[in-house]
């Protein structure tokens, strides 16, 4: 259970006075529903009160404080005009300007003939001189009120700065002084109060130095999550190497009918990360691996040659993917690969309904399915593999550790291999998955050219979608990629719908496809079957297609208003074309004009197909909060560390962790009780539970 001293901070936002039912939604939508996520939510900005001209010499645009006397209240016979009050000083006029203006409310705080301090940025219209709206209005004798440095803070739609401010400052008067977590030594040595205070500190920035990630008030904050996070991954690894595994040692006749029916010899670096896997499969220690390798890497062969070696054995191997489309791909290219073997390999998705389904799990529960591919459906409990030796997990990103541990439950001791197509510079790595061991397949299997790389403004597109008839004329196919499915007023984009509507009218009824994620699951599947199928030739799609499908017949990307998407994703779409022997073309087309780090992304896809090196340049040009869709997909959303600013905290927060864990592993002494804090104040529960349940 949490903490008790942590109780305050886990109460929802409207505990708090002045925050009702529709201000919390607001709350909510923006930082979190609870006091801690609005401690968390760090101001991005300062306003600095402390400029006190006359009105006279007041600057167009300027923040400023100004003490005047209220002369006249000007109601406006409509109530769509603004309310105004005219206050003066010795020097001249200024209107402070009002919309939706309560008359008995303004004559309440701005009485005619009192004195009153008031900030503002004014604005210069003509002659006149005004304050809409101003920020702060004062008594004369409660001036000391008014604070010479404001902290601005992130804003959402219907939320003003005010009621966040009294909720935020509502939230951090609740917040308890916590036991010390840090190493005393480290904490001296890098100058850093306790949380409690720097917490408070980084809410009231006094300078604009004060809102930077190397301010030691944020690194402390960002080193305390980073810890928790690194402190989760180690335990998390701890215990699973607790667990005793199975030595998994096949007699190699499998493996050895599939490598004889390859039409190519594997790679190098196949061979490298396979002879990793095979190391750790045959020891007895539960394995815990990430395979890391770029598209086209051949990471599906060195997976199917993990699972041939558990079923050697007489075991079973599960192979969970993302999505249905996915699931009957792999189905397909496992069965023609194993063709003549006598293992049996089935597909179960959220769609397998009925007596179908109670045939094949009977079939699993039996011990007659060898191998079986599916998504998230592998994790219902109706679900029982006899003997599950190895489970592989594809496109990991996209699943939480909480997910794989729990697939790995469903046998006694599974190994689990994990796969990504999505190369993660280092310093994400250690955030994700610092709880496996990781294997890095480089290379591509012999016979794959590079892809041809062009950038063209959308200005040329009639001439693109020419090129595109002639090649498809001629035999080719073509993935055409929006990045969004209808027209939307606030952004001028393609739309998916629209562009196929387009390109059938010009290629031909029936040769023009669409995909996108609205659409039903068997919609989806039956448009993407009729292209793999070669009935459809021009693939239209949003990113639905950016993991994992596989054409090798399609030999045209083309990527609609390019500069919308991150390098990352850019990089997985090329990646479903130059998968066949032909030439392949990625046609990325712009917008004018092109932003600077639009410009930069555009100029590296350009230049390399290494996919280590665009995550690299992914980080640097965007930072944490977008790559890979961080906030969708799986990846930790840190809410205070930033791991360009915070690389060397990382590898520290990954050290200590494991010093901790060396010299306390079960959390018992003073320092490792306060850690305990730190996981549930961080919501990293699951891995207290596992000091726990050993």
């Amino acid at each position: 259970m949490r903490p008790e001293i942590l109780f305050p901070l886990f109460k929802p936002v409207t505990a708090l006075k002045g925050v009702g039912p529709r201000l919390g939604k607001l709350i909510e939508k923006l930082a979190g529903g609870r006091l801690v996520d609005l401690c968390w939510h760090l101001p991005t900005g300062l306003i600095d009160r402390r400029f006190r001209p006359s009105v006279a010499d007041a600057p167009d645009g300027a923040v400023v404080t100004l003490t005047v006397t209220v002369d006249e209240h000007h109601v406006p016979g409509n109530r769509r005009l603004p309310y105004k009050v005219l206050c003066s000083d010795h020097s001249g006029t200024v209107n402070l300007v009002f919309f939706n203006a309560k008359e008995d409310y303004l004559h309440q705080i701005l009485p005619l003939g009192a004195v009153r301090v008031v900030s503002g940025r004014v604005g210069h219209y003509g002659q006149e001189i005004q304050m809409p709206h101003p920020d702060h209005i004062l008594m004369v004798e409660k001036e000391a009120e008014l604070p010479a440095v404001e902290a601005t803070y992130p804003l959402t739609a219907g939320l003003t700065a005010k009621p966040l401010h009294r909720a935020i400052q509502g939230a951090l008067a609740q917040t308890p002084a916590l036991p010390e977590w840090q190493d005393p030594v480290w904490l001296t040595r890098e100058q850093w109060q306790p949380w409690r205070q720097a917490l408070l500190a980084a809410h009231e920035p006094d300078s604009p130095a004060a809102l930077e990630p190397d301010h030691p008030d944020r690194r402390r904050l960002a080193y305390d999550e980073l810890l928790a996070n690194q402190l989760a991954l180690a335990m998390i690894r701890a215990a699973n190497r607790g667990r005793a595994g199975r030595a998994i040692v096949g007699d190699g006749r499998l493996r050895q009918a599939l490598r004889a029916a390859l039409p190519y010899v594997l790679t190098q670096g196949q061979e490298q990360v396979l002879g990793e896997i095979q190391a750790d499969m045959g020891r007895a220690l539960r394995m815990l691996r990430l395979l890391q390798g770029d598209v086209g890497s051949g990471k599906t062969v060195v997976a199917l040659l993990a699972m041939l070696a558990a079923v050697e054995t007489g075991a079973q191997a599960a192979f969970m993917v993302p999505t249905e489309i996915l699931a009957r791909q792999h189905f397909e290219t496992l069965t023609a690969l194993c063709q003549g073997m006598p293992i049996k390999i089935q597909v179960l998705t959220g769609r397998s309904k009925g007596r179908p389904r109670q045939a094949l799990l009977s079939d699993l529960a039996a011990g007659r399915i060898h191998i079986l591919i599916g998504t998230h459906a592998l994790f219902t409990e109706d679900v029982i593999f006899p003997d599950l030796a190895l489970t592989v997990i594809d496109e990991q990103h996209r699943f939480g550790v909480h997910q794989r541990l729990n697939l790995g439950d469903k046998g006694a001791a599974a190994d689990i291999l994990v796969m990504t197509a999505t190369p993660i510079p280092r310093t994400l790595s250690l955030t994700v998955y610092g709880d496996m061991d990781i294997s890095l397949l480089r290379g591509k299997p012999p016979g794959r050219q590079a892809v041809e790389t062009r950038a063209m403004p959308l200005s040329r597109l009639d001439e693109v979608v020419a090129g595109v008839q002639r090649a498809v004329n001629q035999g080719a196919r073509a993935f055409w990629v929006c990045p969004l499915v209808a027209e939307n007023e606030q952004l001028d984009l393609a739309a998916a719908e629209e562009r196929h509507a387009v390109l059938a009218r010009i290629l031909g009824p029936g040769r023009v496809g669409l995909v996108h994620g609205r659409m039903k699951a068997r919609d989806k599947d039956q448009a993407m079957q009729a292209f793999v199928a070669g009935e459809t030739k021009v693939l239209v799609a949003t990113t639905v297609i950016e993991v994992g499908v596989d054409v090798p017949e399609a030999t045209i990307m083309a990527v609609e208003h390019a500069e919308r998407f991150g390098l990352a994703q850019l990089h997985q779409l090329r990646g479903r074309v130059g998968r066949g022997s032909r030439q392949s073309h990625c046609l990325l087309l712009y917008g004018s004009p092109l932003g600077e780090t639009a410009r930069a992304r555009i100029a590296i896809m350009r230049e390399t197909e290494d996919g280590f090196r665009i995550a690299e340049e992914d980080l640097r040009l965007r930072g944490t909060g977008e790559l890979l869709g961080t906030r969708q997909s799986g990846f930790p959303a840190f809410r205070l560390a930033d791991a360009m600013a915070h690389q060397d905290l990382m590898e520290v927060a990954r050290d200590d962790a494991q010093l901790i864990l060396t010299r306390d592993p079960h959390l018992e002494t003073p320092r490792g009780q306060a850690l305990r804090v730190l996981l549930y104040l961080f919501e990293r529960d699951a891995a207290v539970k596992l000091l726990r349940s050993g």
